[in-house]
């Protein structure tokens, strides 16, 4: 019954447009195969499909693939190497021919097509004709309910399914999509594949080397190039002296007006000693980080804690002792310019926030007076809730127990390891 209904369908077949040896060999093969199979039977499977030809299309010089339009007048097919070709479609000057154009028409047309690879603007090219050589991709495209509409053509002869692509824009939306597997399932169509534009980072094929080219330069990693950001002509500055053991100096920070620190002067000793001369690279070095965008903290949480001479007592109420220059350098800049929350990751407090923390902790001292707790009075005890919302970090600068091996932690000017307890040597 199917085959014989295949076979019917072979007489409504408009002959106009198709070739009259072409429609006979159809023919004959239904006729032969409704009466082969009659005499023999039939097996339940399919009888015809339309099988993909993406491949066996192109080695057979083909323009086109199966039931697929062409792809694109001129189109780039990606090579398992990695190489790409180009593949110009040959059928484009019969066809022009076959419209009416003069020979040196064509020619022009051609010329134009190789070198903007499509036909859109091509000189002498009818506006009725451009319809005539649309493409899948490309612009003005076939749109996608074409593909759909051909495929529907072509499904009641073909007891399969049909192996097509629906070439859809890279704008289209989910919904698109849905719409698209309704009306296809409406119009009697046994399977539907769909490829949404630029869906992969590498696609087969394309209408264009120059789009290829701009897909790649667009998934190309950009590099991040610093700006430097220079203070104006006129600043605000502060000027702090300080002394480390024996060693006296001054300090001047350049701000950015209303936005912190922007560069650095330290002064110490005399000019041209060794020590003045680092010290200058060092605040050169760190004022061009600053403009550039290296954090601040970043720069205390590397030099806080170093240890070289000079060090020892200073003449500051915030920083009392300093194991050398950088140390209180760093720290210095971390109380003038620093906000709380993060100089206390970096356990750097100024003298009130210390005595603030030290009357929350302890606070009003009283006599105690011992009484008999009753078993209604006794509750669960609480650990206390760290001060400031944080407990303090370990230090992050803190060496590794020689003993050991556990990272140690500062007691006072020393540090001591909470395994053993083996000391850096203070006690």
């Amino acid at each position: 019954r199917v085959i014989g209904k295949h076979r019917a369908a072979v007489d409504e077949i408009d002959p106009r447009p198709v070739a009259d040896d072409l429609l006979d060999a159809a023919r004959q093969s239904w006729d032969d195969a409704l009466a082969i199979g009659t005499e023999h039977g039939f097996r339940n499977a399919q009888a015809t499909v339309l099988a993909p030809t993406g491949t066996i299309g192109l080695m057979m010089d083909c323009d086109t693939t199966g039931i697929e339009p062409d792809l694109g007048l001129v189109k780039m097919k990606k090579m398992v190497g990695g190489a790409s070709i180009e593949i110009v479609n040959q059928s484009v000057p019969a066809a022009l021919t076959h419209l009416g154009y003069e020979d040196e028409q064509v020619e022009a047309i051609i010329a134009y097509i190789a070198d903007n690879k499509n036909i859109h603007g091509a000189p002498a090219l009818k506006a009725e004709h451009t319809k005539v050589f649309q493409c899948a991709m490309g612009d003005d495209a076939i749109h996608y309910m074409g593909h759909v509409g051909m495929m529907a053509a072509a499904q009641p002869f073909i007891s399969g399914a049909i192996s097509k692509t629906v070439n859809l824009p890279e704008e289209a939306t989910i919904e698109d999509v849905e719409q698209l597997h309704l009306d296809a399932w409406k119009m009697g169509i046994k399977a539907v594949a769909i490829y949404r534009d630029n869906c992969k980072v590498a696609q087969p094929l394309s209408v264009s080397k120059k789009a290829e080219a701009e897909a790649g330069a667009t998934d190309a990693p950009i590099a991040y190039v610093p700006q430097r950001r220079k203070l104006p002509k006129t600043r605000p500055s502060q000027t702090i002296s300080f002394q480390v053991g024996d060693a006296k100096g001054y300090i001047t920070a350049g701000e950015y007006p209303g936005d912190g620190i922007g560069e650095l002067f330290v002064k110490l000793g005399k000019q041209g000693s060794t020590l003045s001369g680092l010290l200058d690279a060092f605040a050169i070095s760190m004022s061009i980080g600053l403009q550039y965008g290296v954090p601040l903290e970043a720069y205390v949480s590397k030099f806080m804690n170093m240890r070289f001479e000079p060090a020892g007592m200073t003449d500051d109420d915030e920083i009392r002792f300093a194991t050398s220059i950088v140390d209180y350098l760093a720290r210095k800049i971390a109380i003038e310019y620093l906000p709380y929350d993060k100089r206390e990751g970096l356990g750097i407090y100024t003298l009130d926030e210390r005595r603030e923390m030290l009357e929350q902790g302890y606070g009003d001292q009283t006599t105690a007076v011992p009484t008999a707790p009753s078993a209604d009075a006794v509750t669960r005890a609480e650990p206390i809730a760290p001060v400031g919302g944080a407990a303090i970090p370990i230090d992050h600068d803190a060496p590794m127990c020689f003993e050991c091996g556990i990272k140690m932690i500062r007691a006072g000017a020393c540090h001591v390891c909470e395994s053993c307890g083996t000391t850096s040597g203070c006690s």
